[in-house]
């Protein structure tokens, strides 16, 4: 078979990630062209992927009035963007990689969806944690009955201190009227989507949900902080949340957030980027005086309509960044952490002497790529891209594959939750 050609169209971390599924595997993928506002980063992409400039489009509307000139595009653009950027591209015939969330609000999700059945177009929704093999071989045991129908489903993910900080107190997702994404949609859709996915295509009935911003904010300051920690800040050297400690000292750590505002910059100096948190980049501010709006901590649960209960418990600020799961049947239950890259698989054993049987599932003893739970969401990223390629020629495609129709239900109780937060009520989903 000739490689699906593919666009990029925002190339930021997360497309250009995908995208480098090209260079490993130049016989399935093939990148062609790029769409992004900024010029140093389409310049960039040609000389990667060897592509010419007459490819490179300032806008997604740009590239639609083109004419087709690849299968797919990879679309990584801000969340807000997806639904702007991905319906001129499915009107105008490119199947495509969406990053999630896929929509912001409700209208966008069900409009989105309705383009790409309209146009006939493949639409797969990066849910990359379905293709780690942790939840891979998780959900397969779930699919081969192995604990019997499920009851309730447990998941809970605890966002490190220093991921908290870059993503929703410094950074791109700390305030809703910007990113238009709440912290649940941003940091936990993939959770919610895990929920579903769990659940084998029964739908969720109804929806609760208990949050805030408890910690993040000026009220928790500490005594004599300033509002810069390497200009005003007397209390820096001891600060947890010092900019010079994350960002300096950890120089590599969240790089491509921290640093984006010196990408015009060729390698630029350890003076250039202490100079930058000092003045306007705004990963130099102190976390309890931003100006984020989104919540630090938020349960949610959901009842189902077979009578199966879930919850989601999301923490922010914890010294350990982790997922985990607890699924328990009318058979058994499943119990891991994924950061761990093994699960336990337990059965009822009422035989005399006995409570339960207990049998361990050790991804890492299978070695290779089933290592990396802590890069690339466990090796999923680039199982994703493979299976979207398999979805373009119309081959077979894996279990964990998310269509857009599949990735609903997630998006649904993600913003159903969002409402029942802030009106203190159950949600009812029609």
């Amino acid at each position: 078979m000739t490689p699906v050609t593919a666009v990029i169209v925002g190339a930021g971390h997360r497309a250009v990630t995908y995208a480098s599924y090209a260079e490993q595997h130049p016989e399935e993928l093939k990148i062609v062209g790029v769409a992004d506002p900024i010029a140093r980063r389409r310049n960039q992409m040609a000389h990667r992927f060897g592509f010419d400039q007459t490819h490179c489009y300032e806008t997604a509307d740009q590239l639609a009035q083109a004419g087709k000139i690849a299968d797919a595009v990879i679309n990584g653009t801000m969340d807000h963007q997806h639904v702007d950027t991905g319906i001129p591209l499915l009107e105008a015939g490119y199947d495509m990689l969406l990053e999630k969330p896929f929509a912001t609000n409700q209208d966008e999700m069900w409009q989105l969806a309705e383009v790409a059945k309209t146009n006939d177009r493949k639409v797969m929704i990066c849910h990359v944690l379905r293709y780690a093999p942790f939840y891979a071989a998780i959900r397969k045991l779930v699919s081969d009955g192995e604990i019997g129908q499920l009851v309730n489903v447990q998941t809970i993910e605890h966002v490190s201190y220093h991921h908290m900080g870059v993503g929703f107190v410094r950074g791109k997702w700390n305030r809703k009227d910007l990113c238009h994404s709440s912290m649940l949609m941003a940091k936990c859709c993939h959770d919610l989507d895990l929920i579903m996915w769990m659940m084998s295509g029964i739908a969720p009935a109804r929806v609760s949900s208990f949050g805030s911003n408890m910690y993040f904010n000026e009220a928790h300051a500490p005594k004599d902080a300033g509002t810069r920690c390497m200009v005003d800040c007397p209390i820096e050297a001891d600060c947890l949340y010092s900019a010079k400690k994350h960002y300096v000292d950890h120089p590599k750590r969240w790089a491509f957030y921290v640093w984006d505002t010196l990408e015009h910059i060729d390698n630029p100096t350890i003076e250039q980027k202490i100079e930058s948190l000092k003045t306007t980049n705004p990963y130099g501010r102190c976390v309890w005086k931003c100006d984020n709006d989104v919540v630090d901590h938020q349960s949610v649960v959901v009842e189902f309509e077979d009578g199966c209960t879930a919850t989601h418990n999301m923490v922010g600020g914890t010294s350990r960044p982790s997922r985990a799961i607890h699924l328990l049947g009318t058979n058994g239950e499943i119990q891991g952490v994924f950061e761990d890259s093994k699960f336990v698989l337990r059965h009822i054993d009422p035989r005399s002497g006995h409570e339960y049987s207990e049998e361990i599932i050790d991804l890492n003893e299978d070695g290779g790529d089933m290592h990396g739970a802590f890069g690339g969401h466990g090796g999923g990223d680039l199982r994703l891209v493979s299976d979207f390629v398999n979805l373009v020629r119309g081959t077979e495609t894996s279990l964990s594959c998310t269509r857009i129709d599949d990735s609903v239900n997630g998006h649904l109780v993600g913003f159903c939750a969002d409402d029942a937060m802030a009106q203190r009520q159950v949600i009812e989903l029609s």
